[in-house]
């Protein structure tokens, strides 16, 4: 008894070492961050990293969404071992819902960057080649230059007003409602657009020459046929998706803004003007906007006119991005009071933008369930930490902060411990009583503000001194 006591205390001594810890001067924002990453390590108590409180860990969107928020950068090893989970074949392809699954190549080179694990990238790249070329095949619209199928996570059919949805069809799975194996949307050519450059990165990398500009003008291509087709300049406005009728659905997808802004689709001129129309409810941004003709405040829809904070999340990246810090630190406290103050300390999967309270929407005549512990909520809040308050950057030849001052200040940071970056620990602190960032030191030697860290020590402490 004696032995397994000491091997409890050793264990718990470790983790304490290793736990990820915020300091800053606002309690919320502090407690809402514990919350995300017990939140995440509750969900992944074995090797696999699980969607949430009720859900296993069988989807592609959801493990990729998780490793590229914050996954990586806190349990890179079960990141590792969930990725490859979702892939089939021995690695071949990956696997589970066509339309988004290529998601997963923006985790992958994501993950490299994170820890330069040259193995993993060199399959990774074979299992997104063998993918893209199989949906290059499968789900490609050459009429259009765009690939098909629904929006990015939106697998329920309250995520699409008629004639996508059938109201003769009872089933709530959007493939089953026939007409929206043909429509194309914003946020899934936008992951493409992304997956293509993602796979030149790779490319490059590996010193496959050749594939690296095939992919690079693909994504070229293939951008400029999103603006096309879904870019109105005159409006300032990003629809969300193009039916098998040809009629465009002119209605505000939070995720496909999101990513369209991020991935630079659009430059930063114009999304200046995309997020200065952008409609934004009392708990944040709803996940697609204006509501469906079906559903109501009263009554909205699961996919529809609600709040999912992880596209809350790339939302408020895209605000930060773009200069709007306004809008970055209403969405970045909404979220944490969400989950501190009107869950209970929980983050919930969906909320009710109108009222905050834990919603998981109408669909196909009843409510469904919210449910508790959602893994990509909580890592979504962490995503606004890392990207956000600290304006990270990861590349290949590092890690560069984008420090926004007003950010900085208004959050009150102090420190950030126990991110795992490559092959080192990091901390992360602020020094001086000024309120501008005068320069860095990692491991106290001086460096440029845009230089790269590449933090080559086994501890790794980088200072912001202010001034």
């Amino acid at each position: 008894m004696k032995t397994k006591i000491f091997v409890l205390l050793i264990l718990a001594a470790l983790n304490n070492i290793t736990a990820q810890q915020l300091y800053t001067d606002n309690a919320v924002v502090n407690d809402a961050f514990s919350l995300a990453v017990n939140t995440l390590y509750k969900n992944s108590p074995d090797s696999l990293i699980k969607a949430g409180g009720e859900y296993g860990g069988e989807w592609t969107r959801d493990v990729s969404i998780n490793a590229w928020n914050a996954s990586t950068l806190l349990i890179p090893e079960k990141t590792k071992y969930s990725l490859w989970s979702v892939t089939e074949n021995e690695k071949e392809t990956i696997g589970h819902q066509y339309w988004d699954k290529i998601i997963w190549t923006l985790a992958a080179w994501d993950y490299y960057l994170k820890t330069s694990d040259t193995i993993f990238l060199k399959q990774a790249y074979e299992t997104c080649k063998n993918t893209m070329k199989e949906l290059e095949q499968s789900c490609f619209d050459v009429s259009y230059g765009l690939f098909t199928g629904p929006s990015v996570f939106n697998d329920g059919i309250a995520g699409y007003e008629f004639p996508v949805f059938d109201p003769d069809i009872v089933s709530s799975f959007v493939l089953d409602h026939p007409n929206s194996k043909r429509i194309k949307c914003l946020s899934t050519n936008c992951v493409y657009f992304q997956a293509y450059n993602c796979l030149a990165y790779m490319a490059k990398e590996l010193k496959d020459n050749k594939s690296d500009l095939s992919y690079f003008s693909k994504a070229s291509d293939l951008k400029q046929n999103i603006r096309n087709n879904f870019y109105d300049k005159r409006h300032n406005k990003l629809y969300y998706l193009i039916d098998h009728t040809g009629k465009i659905h002119k209605f505000q997808e939070g995720l496909g803004i999101s990513f369209a802004v991020l991935f630079n689709i659009i430059n930063k001129k114009e999304a200046e003007r995309v997020l200065n129309n952008v409609y934004t409810g009392k708990y944040g941004l709803p996940s697609i906007y204006p509501c469906f003709e079906r559903f109501s405040e009263t009554k909205p829809g699961r996919h529809n006119q609600i709040v999912w904070p992880f596209v809350n999340a790339f939302f408020s990246q895209a605000c930060f991005k773009t200069g709007y810090t306004d809008l970055f630190l209403k969405e970045f406290y909404n979220l944490a009071d969400l989950a501190v103050n009107k869950s209970n300390n929980c983050f919930y999967e969906i909320y009710n933008e109108n009222t905050g309270l834990q919603d998981g929407g109408w669909q196909q005549g009843y409510v469904w369930n919210s449910v508790h512990d959602q893994t990509w909520s909580a890592t979504g809040f962490i995503r606004m930490v890392i990207y956000g308050v600290l304006g990270m950057d990861f590349s290949v030849q590092g890690i560069t902060f984008n420090i926004d001052n007003k950010v900085m200040n208004s959050v009150g940071f102090k420190k950030l411990s126990g991110l795992r970056y490559r092959n080192s620990m990091i901390t992360i602190i602020k020094t001086g009583n000024g309120d501008k960032l005068a320069y860095i030191t990692v491991n106290g030697v001086k460096q440029r503000k845009t230089k790269p860290v590449k933090a080559d020590s086994t501890r790794t402490v980088i200072e912001f001194v202010m001034q």
